[in-house]
């Protein structure tokens, strides 16, 4: 795998690292010794599909508190999708800030998503399904989420979303002691 950071502090963004002919290729999406030896979440628990029908779709942003805060993989397997994280981790050093990258099938770039940083896909092609891996089992009581055109952020998405579900257009505006920021201290 070739992992290469991101403007937010501990994502990574991931490709593969292809050895091919003329048949096509091979490439490790996953390592578990290469991912320790670069100081990342190496043990994952549950493995992920979601399918959007719709192009426009909207899923997030998410995050979850300790001790289920959890770390991602997320990777495109079928159309395309606009990948976004929020840096929701007080002491990290680019708190608050946001950072977005296209996955596609055809690309496949897949995105590190460090504990604390709440996590949203907009799908850009209709039938669009994404892969993704936890290091923790879903917690619905530990869940929090933000607004996903909180003015707070100012998250520049490639397009308007059609399709939203009514929790996640539901998030109030972000306020640190309402969405539980304190307890992703010690997350960095």
């Amino acid at each position: 795998m070739l992992v290469r950071e991101t403007p937010v502090w501990g994502a990574r963004l991931m490709d593969l690292e292809r050895h091919g002919d003329a048949r096509g290729f091979f490439a490790r999406m996953y390592c578990a010794h290469q991912l320790k030896e670069l100081g990342l979440e190496s043990r994952f628990v549950q493995a992920n599909d979601s399918f959007s029908a719709r192009r426009g779709t909207l899923r997030g942003l998410h995050y979850q508190l300790p001790p289920a805060a959890e770390v991602k993989i997320v990777r495109c397997i079928r159309g395309a999708l606009f990948d976004v994280i929020l840096d929701l981790r007080p002491e990290s050093p680019t708190s608050g800030e946001w950072f977005g990258a296209e996955l596609t099938a055809e690309n496949r770039l897949m995105m590190y998503v460090p504990r604390g940083c709440a996590h949203a896909i907009l799908t850009l092609t209709d039938d669009t399904e994404a892969l993704y891996l936890t290091s923790s089992s879903y917690a619905p009581e530990r869940e929090g989420g933000v607004r996903w055109n909180d003015p707070r952020f100012g998250i520049a998405w490639p397009i308007e979303p059609a399709e939203i579900s009514a929790k996640d257009a539901a998030w109030p505006d972000f306020d640190p002691a309402a969405h539980g920021v304190e307890q992703l201290r010690g997350l960095v």
